[in-house]
């Protein structure tokens, strides 16, 4: 079953990648964003429904895929 986990910095936790962007977009003349850099996984997870794949994709985001200490992660199951 394929799964995305996109995960992101944590709220108040500092961006710099995020910040960098925004400020040059700024300087391209767009108005302030607020952008938030993150991460995207697309994986292919063995499982008989999306329940359980959701439940396997939010295990590797804990364990692999994300810092939890100072990210947050959201799966996102197709199908």
């Amino acid at each position: 079953m394929k799964v995305t986990v996109l995960v992101r910095p944590k709220e108040g936790v500092l961006d710099p990648q995020g910040e960098a962007i925004d400020r040059s977009l700024q300087g391209l003349g767009y108005a302030r964003t607020g952008v938030r850099q993150g991460k995207v996984f697309d994986l292919d997870v063995s499982a008989p429904d999306a329940a359980a794949a959701r439940q396997v994709a939010g295990e590797l985001a804990e364990r692999v895929l994300s810092n939890p200490l100072i990210e947050q992660y959201e799966v996102v199951v197709h199908g």
